[in-house]
Parts: structure tokens; sequence; C-alpha cells
């Protein structure tokens, strides 16, 4: 096994960090551009939306697919060649005709997306210890955040003074430069025990870990909350981009630079789980989400921002948690555990432009905000209920 702090250690983890910065690069460079392509192509706010939509369903149920074949083929082969696929889909994207061949582009791109994120962390959960591991999910959590503000950074200013076609070949460009180093940098697994693959078991496993209520948990939280999360930062680019604000495509990529607040979240996740009940630090993230959701309700831009900085804090720590006690709790197939994990945590996002939708007409951003309390609210409730179970699990210990 892997120990932390190793130069193994290092590598691996900078290899999976650099593997999962490319994959959300890719996923949000279109998100700064919707107001933009909104008018291009004469769509709605929900049709326009679409294109985030799309690729995390695709990518959502990609993950049923890459979970399962790792755990029978390997991990690394998978991480390697869809990184380049995705890669290549972002160059294709530059050339898209209209706005359908544009979606369908998108939905190809986040199929392949997911051969990732379906299988890193079991990756990790096979060839590192249990300390190493908490403190290798953080950091690759983190790359998740500084992916996502990178992707909107790139899309946004290339856009504004190039056109979206010169921000999707840039994507495309780093991607296959930083998948070829991916695969120089990721280590063969030495501790993978092949499991041939089997469409009954494996459909058995799957439906294993969702009888487990304290996976379902976790599942329901990461889902419940990415679907808030993510989805508020396409409606608050419409919000910014009309009056009185009337930010350019470039400055709204600029607001993705609070995701910076959720890379913070994410690194410190570890060291509070060794400290504090992962649990209670779980519920702690929660708040502080509700928390920021209300702050951003401010007519101020600094405020806006101070509000979507401690979301990102919030939703990050959070999602770091969830992610790590998957593969603490999970019995066997680790892969397809951690698979149903993202499973939940994509769905929730392709889905929640459909949910906060109708409180956008019904009350332009204070409706989104009261459509993010009421979900939130049963979010919290699962989090205090894993807490109370890590409780009753340490009173047997003693």
């Amino acid at each position: 096994m892997i120990e932390a702090q190793t130069r193994a250690w290092w590598r691996a983890t900078l290899a999976l960090c650099l593997g999962s910065f490319l994959v959300f690069i890719n996923l949000y460079a279109p998100q700064p551009l919707l107001p933009e392509l909104k008018e291009a192509y004469g769509v709605s706010t929900l049709g326009v939306s679409l294109l985030m939509s799309v690729a995390t369903l695709s990518l959502a149920l990609s993950l049923l697919v890459f979970g399962p074949l790792s755990d029978a083929i390997g991990r690394e082969g998978i991480m390697r060649i869809t990184l380049l696929l995705a890669g290549g889909c972002s160059l294709a994207l530059a050339l898209a005709p209209n706005f359908e061949t544009l979606l369908a582009l998108r939905l190809v791109q986040g199929f392949v997306l997911g051969g990732l994120p379906a299988v890193a962390i079991a990756w990790m959960g096979d060839e590192f210890s249990k300390p190493a591991l908490l403190s290798a999910v953080g950091l690759y959590i983190g790359a998740n955040s500084l992916g996502g503000i990178s992707g909107r950074l790139v899309g946004g200013s290339m856009a504004e003074f190039f056109g979206t076609g010169a921000a999707f070949v840039t994507v495309g460009a780093l991607t296959l430069a930083g998948g070829l180093l991916f695969w120089r940098l990721l280590p063969n697994s030495r501790a993978f025990v092949h499991q041939p693959f089997r469409l009954r078991p494996a459909l058995a496993g799957l439906k294993g870990h969702l009888r487990e209520p304290v996976l379902l948990a976790a599942y329901c939280l990461g889902g419940i909350n990415f679907l808030i999360f993510i989805n508020q930062y396409s409606y608050i680019t419409f919000r910014l981009a009309a009056a009185p604000y009337l930010l350019a495509a470039s400055s709204l990529g600029l607001i993705f630079l609070t995701y910076l607040g959720g890379t913070l979240g994410s690194t410190l996740s570890g060291r509070l789980a060794r400290h504090f009940s992962p649990a209670a630090c779980m519920s702690v993230g929660v708040v502080i989400l509700m928390l920021g959701t209300a702050v951003t309700l401010a007519d101020s831009l600094a405020m806006i921002i101070l509000g979507l900085t401690i979301n990102a804090f919030g939703f990050f720590l959070a999602h770091s948690l969830a992610s790590s006690w998957v593969g603490r709790y999970a019995k066997g197939a680790r892969g397809s555990a951690s698979a149903l994990y993202l499973v939940f945590y994509y769905l929730g996002a392709s889905l929640g432009g459909f949910w906060l939708e109708p409180f956008w007409r019904w009350a332009g951003w204070a409706g989104v905000v009261w459509g993010s309390w009421a979900l939130l609210t049963i979010t919290l409730l699962v989090a205090l209920g894993m807490w109370r179970f890590e409780r009753r699990q340490a009173e047997q210990a003693r």
C-alpha cells in the first residue's frame, strides 16, 4: 500500500489531480458562455442550460458503465483513454454548425468525461492506505474546483476576444497535452484484484450498495447538494449578464474564481476528518452552503461574490467527506460504489435546471434562493442522520 507523503503518493496524487483538473475544464468551459449562446441561437434559459445538463446526465450514466468495467479490466487504461477522447470532443465542439450538433457533441463528451471520475477514487482505495486515502481525496476534490475555475476562465476570456470556437479549441488542446502527461505520471496499480465482468453480479453489486442506508445517505447528500450548487452558477450568470450588472463573458468567467473557496474547503476536509466526526463536518458544510446562498440575495456585486465563495467552501467540504465516506463504508466492489455516488452527484446536476427554472420564472434570483433552501434543508437532515450513525458506531466500538 502507498503511504501518505511518500514519493509514490505524491506522484500518483499529482497525476490524479491533473486528470481531475482536465475533466472539469472540459465540463464547465461552456458555462460562462450561456448568455452569449442563448442570444446567438435564440433559445430559452432552460434550452441553453441543456449544454450543461446533457453533459452531466451522460456523465452520470457513463459511471454505471465505467465503474463495473474498471473492476473487471483495471482502472488506468480507462482513465488514460477517455481523457484523450474528451480533448478530441472539445476540438469537435469548435466545428459544430448548429445548436443541435453542439448538444449532441456535449452528450458524447459527457460520456467520455465519466471515465476518470468513475474510477479515480476506487484506484486510490486500492493503492493507498486509509490515512493516505483521506489526504489524497481532499487534494483530488480540490483539483476538481481548480479545473472548474480554469474552464470557466478560459472559456469566458477566449470567447470574448476570439469567439466561442476559440474557447473550445483552447480547452481541447490543453486537454490533449495534459492527457499525455497524465499517461506518463500515473503509476500502474499493484493492489488491483481482477474481477471478471458479469452483468448479473454487477447489477447485484449496484443493488446491494443502494440497499445500504449508510451509502444511500451519502449518495443523496452529494447529489442534492450538487443539484443546487452547480445550477446556482448557471442562473447567477443570467442575473449578472442583465442590468444593472451587464457583465461580459470574460467577467462572468471571473465569477468562478469563487471556486477557490471550494479548493480551501476540500483541502481542509482531510484534516478536519482526522479531528472531528466526518458526518458532523458534512452537516457544517451544508449549513455554510445555506448561509452563503442567503448572502447572494444582496444587490452588491461584492456581496454576491462573497456569498458564492462561502457556498463553494461549504459545498466542497461536504462533498469531499461524502466521497471518502463511500470509500470507507463500501463492502466490496469499490469501483461500483464510488461510481454510484457520482451517478447521484451528476444526475443531480443534470436535473437542477428543471427544479430551479420554475423558481427563477416566479421570482428571479430570490426564487432560486428559496428553491435552494428547500432542498438543502433535506440534505442537512440527512447529514445529521449520518452523524447519529457515527456516534452509535463509536459507542459500539467502546
